[in-house]
């Protein structure tokens, strides 16, 4: 690593303490689904079709990184649980989106409430200009990292 020594030991420092946060919200996360009727990879999916709107196998695929066979199943058990709803596409019937159901809604906003509220009890020692401040760093880190720098 280039430059000022200091830096590279900031950044060696960050880049650990960001893995074991990363590990803990993972643990964490798997804690939680388990008071819930989903997986681990359909949690991803909701998560993503609840961001996203609907989408192909093909683009939900490339957002979870697996292959498309993979994905079919996937949403294959999540339509079986009434989570999920295929709908061919009226421009182009060989295209096939996937939406979220208010079932499937209505289960990642209960999954994802729990997150937030873990996240609030490990800071509740955080003072409002703390979070504030860690709010904006991350967020600054994300847009850096997601402009590819």
């Amino acid at each position: 690593m280039s430059g000022h020594p200091k830096i590279g030991q900031d950044v060696k420092e960050l880049e650990w303490v960001l893995r074991r946060i990363s590990t803990l919200i993972k643990q964490k996360g798997r804690e939680i689904l388990q008071d819930f009727p989903i997986t681990l990879p359909q949690f991803i999916a909701l998560q993503w079709l609840k961001e996203e709107g609907e989408m192909t196998i093909g683009a939900l695929s490339e957002k979870m990184y697996l292959a498309n066979s993979t994905t079919t199943d996937l949403v294959d058990r999540m339509e079986k649980a009434g989570l999920v709803q295929r709908e061919r596409s009226l421009t182009d019937r060989r295209v096939v989106h996937i939406r979220l159901l208010d079932k499937g809604k209505m289960l990642i906003d209960e999954v994802i409430r729990h997150r937030q509220e873990y996240l609030a009890k490990v800071m509740e020692s955080f003072s409002p200009e703390e979070r504030d401040q860690l709010k904006a760093l991350l967020n600054l880190l994300y847009r850096e990292m997601e402009e590819g720098n």
